[in-house]
């Protein structure tokens, strides 16, 4: 952004490549910027002397759409979730599948199907179109529920796994190592407590296990959760999901 408007030619090298970046070179673009090599890690700018009005639609979030496929899938539920690009997510839904959640797509919708039991799977997350870091804990949920043991290995981000110790609150059997997270799984094996969101993503694994957890689940200091999703409560009590906002 700041290049757009700066005189001669700049380079980005080892640029992120995830869709919210191409999203914006593509407004930017509108607006008259000279960009070349969005998507890829090298990004050249030309600097333009000023940029005029443009009109564009935000790319969907592929993040909250990833939280509300989980949040069908840890229920044993199906969720449609339309309006977004489901390429976006194939890093998912393919992990998805693989522990055999029934998964449909179109041209800007997926859908998860019932899902009586599932069996847990590795990931490990890396820089776009890998695995997505956002959705490690929410994932991480899932597999709690999960027939057999799942290693998650974060590749992006040093002391990602502070969602871990709230999970066991809830009865979670996860073991942290340093980036790797061992969870064994047990369908129904959660139950209702008191936890404390750390992060923002934390915060929605927390939300994901209470709805699989017997019982209720108080989740505190939700102002993180605020940050990345809009009335995520609403929309899950839409699906069905018993929950609400309770003041401070």
């Amino acid at each position: 952004m700041a290049a757009v408007l700066a005189k001669g030619t700049t380079i980005l090298e080892n640029a992120a490549k995830e869709p919210e970046v191409v999203d914006l070179v593509h407004y930017l673009k509108a607006m008259g910027a000279q960009i070349e090599g969005e998507g890829t890690s090298v990004i050249t700018i030309e600097g333009v002397d000023e940029l005029r009005p443009a009109s564009h639609a935000i790319v969907a979030d592929r993040i909250e759409a990833g939280t509300l496929l989980i949040a069908g899938a840890i229920t044993g539920g199906a969720v449609t979730v339309e309006d977004c690009v489901p390429e976006h997510l194939e890093a998912l839904t393919d992990k998805m599948q693989e522990c055999g959640f029934d998964i449909t797509t179109g041209e800007t919708s997926i859908a998860v199907a019932e899902c009586d039991g599932w069996t847990g799977t590795d990931i490990t997350t890396s820089p776009y179109p890998g695995f997505p870091t956002d959705l490690q804990a929410q994932f991480m949920a899932l597999m709690t529920q999960a027939e057999g043991t799942s290693v998650i290995t974060e590749g992006i981000f040093e002391n990602r796994f502070m969602h871990v110790q709230e999970l066991v609150r809830l009865g979670a059997d996860i073991t942290p190592m340093s980036q790797v997270a061992v969870v064994r799984g047990q369908r129904g094996g959660l139950s209702g407590a008191q936890v404390m969101a750390t992060d923002l993503r934390a915060s929605a694994s927390l939300v994901l296990a209470g709805l699989a957890a017997a019982g209720e689940t108080i989740v505190n200091r939700i102002y993180h959760l605020d940050r990345g999703y809009e009335k995520l409560e609403v929309k899950l009590r839409e699906l069905g999901a018993r929950i609400e906002r309770r003041a401070a």
